[in-house]
């Protein structure tokens, strides 16, 4: 991973740490329903997003280095592969 999206990851990593930690706080404390699975959800979109991102570098490392190490059929048998970890 390029080191720009390895640092854009890990402060979303980071992100979701904090939010994951709140949600155990407020399961702790108590709170509504409502609250708790409003912050279950921001953890999902965050690491929906962070999975994004991870692709897309793995993407451009593909067309990248196309052909220079692995044949098209390869690249493409990695991108299915991760692509449908995703899901």
């Amino acid at each position: 991973m390029s080191p720009p999206r390895r640092n854009d990851v890990t402060r979303r990593i980071s992100r979701i740490h904090g939010h994951v930690h709140g949600i155990l706080e407020m399961l702790e404390q108590g709170r509504s329903y409502s609250e708790i699975v409003q912050q279950i959800s921001a953890v999902k979109a965050g690491l929906d997003s962070a999975v994004q991102v991870i692709v897309e570098d793995l993407v451009e490392d593909c067309i990248a280095m196309g052909g220079k190490n692995k044949s098209a059929g390869e690249v493409a048998l990695e991108l299915k592969e991760v692509l449908a970890r995703t899901r």
